[in-house]
Formats: C-alpha cells, sequence, structure tokens
C-alpha cells in the first residue's frame, strides 16, 4: 500500500474505505490530495477483493473545501502549480481543474462509491461526492457549493452532476446563494440518501456497501453502474435500448449469469466466477473518455 499524505486507505472484507485525512486542516483539498486520490481509484479498481469504496473524512469535517493557506493565490493555477513536477497519475496542467480530475476518474470507477460524510462538506468538499453513488451524511452537517462566494465558479463536475441530482433550480439557487446549509435540506433535497448520528454513519456505509459486496455480481454491478451514468445525456431511449440490448446478450451467456439463477433456484449463497479485471464485455468502455480540450 503506498505511504499516502493526504488521505488513508483501508480495505476488510471486500470493502475499502478512503479516508481524507488532513484532520488538522479539516480535510481541506490540496493538490497532492488530488493525486493521491486517483491513485487510490487506481488501486481499487485493480484490486478485485474490492468489491465497494466508502469515502469520508477524519476529525470533525469530511472537507472544508480547497486549502486557501495560500490566500489570495490560491485559485491562481499558474502560481499554484509553478514548478510542480508532472507525473503520470496527475497532470499539473494549469488549465485544468484538479478536483474535475478527481471527479472523472470516480466516475470511471469500477466500483460503486459511497460517501460517508461526516461533517462540513464544503466547495470541493461537497462537489467531489457528486460524482459518487451515494450520499449518506450525519445529521447537521454543513454542506456548502460556496463558489461565487470566493469569486469563481462550480468545478469538479458539479455543472454536469447537481442539476442531474436535485433539478435545475435547486441547483441555482445554491450555486448562485453561495449560501450554506444543513444535511437535513440536502436530504429533503434529494442530494443525501440517509441521516445518521455520527457513531451510526460508517456502521450504515458499510451495511450498504455489505448489500452489494456479499448479493451481487461485480461485472454486473460495474456495468450497471457505468450505463446509468452514461445514459444521463442520451439523445433517445433507442440509445438504452441499444447498449443494454448487447451487454444483455454478452452476459446471459456468462458464468455469473449461470450461477445467479443456480444459487436463487438452490436457495443458496451465489459465488460469482467473473471478475472486473477480466470479464468485462468489450468494448469497454464503449464510450471512452474524451481528450481534455482548453
Amino acid at each position: 500500500m503506498p505511504d499516502f499524505q493526504t488521505i488513508r486507505l483501508d480495505i476488510a472484507d471486500s470493502v475499502a474505505t478512503l479516508t481524507l485525512n488532513r484532520p488538522e486542516r479539516m480535510n481541506a483539498f490540496t493538490d497532492v490530495m488530488a493525486r493521491e486520490l486517483i491513485e487510490a481509484f487506481d488501486l481499487t479498481d485493480g484490486d478485485d477483493a474490492v468489491r465497494a469504496v466508502i469515502v469520508t473524512g477524519a476529525g470533525r469535517a469530511f472537507c472544508a473545501g480547497a486549502d486557501l493557506g495560500q490566500g489570495g493565490d490560491t485559485f491562481d493555477y499558474d502560481k499554484r502549480r509553478a514548478g510542480q513536477v508532472k507525473t503520470s497519475k496527475f497532470d499539473p496542467d494549469p488549465t485544468r481543474d484538479g478536483g474535475g480530475q478527481v471527479g472523472i476518474r470516480i466516475y470511471e470507477s469500477l466500483k460503486p462509491v459511497i460517501a460517508a460524510i461526516n461533517g462540513a462538506a464544503v466547495g470541493v468538499g461537497a462537489t467531489m461526492t457528486l460524482a459518487m453513488d451515494m450520499r449518506l451524511a450525519v445529521h447537521g452537517a454543513k454542506i456548502g457549493f460556496v463558489f461565487a462566494r470566493r469569486g469563481i465558479v462550480p468545478e469538479t463536475l458539479s455543472s454536469y452532476f447537481l442539476p442531474r441530482l436535485v433539478g435545475l433550480s435547486t441547483a441555482l439557487e445554491w450555486s448562485m446563494t453561495g449560501r450554506v446549509f444543513l444535511s437535513e435540506e440536502a436530504q429533503a433535497r434529494g442530494l443525501v440518501r440517509s441521516l445518521h448520528a455520527p457513531e451510526e454513519l460508517l456502521p450504515a456505509a458499510h451495511a450498504l456497501a455489505r448489500e452489494i459486496a456479499d448479493n451481487t455480481a461485480p461485472v454486473s454491478v460495474a456495468l450497471a453502474r457505468r450505463m446509468m451514468l452514461e445514459m444521463l445525456d442520451a439523445s433517445h431511449p433507442m440509445e438504452a435500448h441499444q447498449l443494454e440490448s448487447r451487454l444483455m446478450v454478452a452476459r446471459g451467456r456468462s458464468g455469473d449469469a449461470k450461477e445467479g439463477v443456480t444459487s436463487f433456484l438452490e436457495k443458496r449463497t451465489p459465488v460469482y466466477p467473473d471478475k472486473v479485471s477480466t470479464d468485462m464485455p468489450q468494448p469497454f468502455p464503449w464510450r471512452p473518455t474524451p481528450p481534455f480540450r482548453d
């Protein structure tokens, strides 16, 4: 396991728990954290034993947003990344939003991703959860899309995901006012699945992860996740019909399909043979990520 500086990755019983780990700074987001999050999702995708990923924060916050330690130059990408060494895991191109690169990596995850929002989730701390599949939160957590109050704009794919999750009117209200609101409002407007006492949050997230890990075929979950996400911008239902038909044919002859039916008829726990690393129907992804163009 890599020696991460800003996150912690723990894997146990088929569930990876990825913890933002800068509690002294309320887990504020940095370029290093961006690189390490991308690397962590590379690791969880590459490990067939991992069936689900939970993302949470250390201490009293989930993520308080971008680290503002550089003052007025915080969002000056040219100054902030001057001299940064380019790596294969993260491109420090100053024309690209670092949070957005993390969001793209979460979007491309082959494993379901559950956000366990244990405290304040503001700015990128809120937007990074939008590409995740389900969001659980503690009662009274502060959430805010505060960009207009910092003189910048929504980032980390929020202009794509937020209106789709909560509707255009709510997305505009939250983004244009930049106000901070509580997790109760987030749940009422459809952003958060469920609210929990602090001591019950991670057990609830793990129970959800276990429901996936113990009962479903990994390849089917990876495909269903990508199908739903990619059909968000389909131009006609026929696109969904074509994709579903191709994948139903491919999966219908798989060992997983045989095991799923047989285990159901025999009233036993399924043991699915197919692996995400080797048995995804090809081509996958069927709609590759387009290149970034400034």
